[in-house]
């Protein structure tokens, strides 16, 4: 806004995307406001850092409660919605509260996007999940493109869930009237992701194992494109800067290299240095088999292509997470 410093109001962002996005919007000139249950943020170094910057501050606040948000003003900019009930687990296990949860409290944040008073851009990450309904019952083209049309995989599986609370979520974003840009991520990687997901969950067992040993790898033929967090946060920062991102739906990921689970293993046992015997495990139940974003939109509309090679990429997170917590006393998000 024109001659007052720019705020961001963003929610569920104390983990790994909201606080990549933080320190990049902070390096801008934005002023940061951060609203985060703790639930999955860990107080870490980075996030001790952020809390240092004059411009950033954390409210401690769960989204889930119907007054969360009664004290938030009115001059925001830059609303993120990032908070959502979400992981494998929750979705197996609690999945009416992952919809009624995600609902709501996106709903509360539309409330808060209507009224500010000068408000440039309402942005929304769905999910990738979206696609898995036309992947299991209809052609899906690979790459997808956002414009492929949405079928809901079973309504009485746990998993659909998640995904039915995105596109429930695209829907209300849609007819809210308010300046919006949806995302939807595609497998991102980086320091502070937590263990629990692919690519540091494999560089801590090959960093704990020794030369010779078995190394299980589960869905090993399943297909998936990997984007560094560094390339998603310059995506969504010039989508959300350009007039062009608004009122769009847009793929954040990368296009190639698509790798299988066996290969990408192979490639992280040569970033540890680890000669390990590769053996297939089970298959994730509902796991779809390729899941690669098409680009096209996305690079057209930011004028940005990725610039983190999978191998780049993953060889600077297991130097993070090896000083940080392989072989250091840091804590990491599970």
């Amino acid at each position: 806004m024109s001659g007052t410093q720019r705020k961001a109001l963003i929610t569920g962002g104390a983990g790994f995307i909201g606080g990549h996005l933080s320190r990049r919007l902070l390096a801008d000139g934005w002023s940061i406001d951060l609203v985060d249950n703790m639930s999955r943020g860990v107080q870490d170094a980075e996030l001790t850092e952020l809390l240092e910057h004059p411009n950033f501050e954390l409210h401690v606040a769960d989204l889930r409660e119907p007054d969360a948000l009664d004290d938030v003003g009115d001059d925001y900019s830059l609303i993120i919605h990032m908070a959502a009930l979400l992981g494998v687990q929750n979705v197996l296990d609690r999945p009416f509260a992952v919809l009624r949860e995600n609902v709501s409290m996106l709903e509360r944040l539309l409330d808060v996007g209507a009224r500010q008073r000068q408000l440039d851009r309402f942005v929304f990450p769905s999910t990738s999940e979206v696609y898995v309904g036309t992947q299991q019952f209809f052609e899906l083209p690979i790459p997808s493109p956002e414009s492929t049309p949405l079928a809901v995989s079973a309504l009485d599986h746990p998993r659909t869930s998640y995904m039915l609370s995105k596109i429930y979520g695209e829907a209300l974003v849609h007819a809210s009237g308010l300046p919006f840009t949806i995302i939807r991520p595609h497998n991102f990687y980086g320091p502070r992701m937590g263990l629990s997901h692919v690519i540091p969950q494999l560089l801590q067992r090959i960093h704990d194992a020794a030369d010779g040993d078995e190394l299980t790898v589960y869905s090993i033929d399943h297909m998936r494109t990997f984007c560094h967090i560094d390339d998603a946060v310059e995506f969504v920062v010039r989508l959300i800067g350009t007039d062009a991102g608004a009122g769009g739906t847009f793929n954040i990921g990368t296009q190639a290299p698509e790798v299988s689970m066996g290969q990408l293993a192979e490639l992280l046992c040569g970033v540890v240095g680890r000669d390990l015997r590769i053996v297939a495990g089970e298959t994730a139940p509902g796991s779809p088999y390729r899941r690669c974003p098409d680009m096209t939109h996305t690079i057209s509309v930011s004028g940005y292509e990725p610039q983190v090679t999978l191998e780049a990429g993953t060889a600077r997170v297991y130097d993070w997470y090896r000083e940080r917590v392989f072989d250091g006393d840091g804590i990491s998000a599970r």
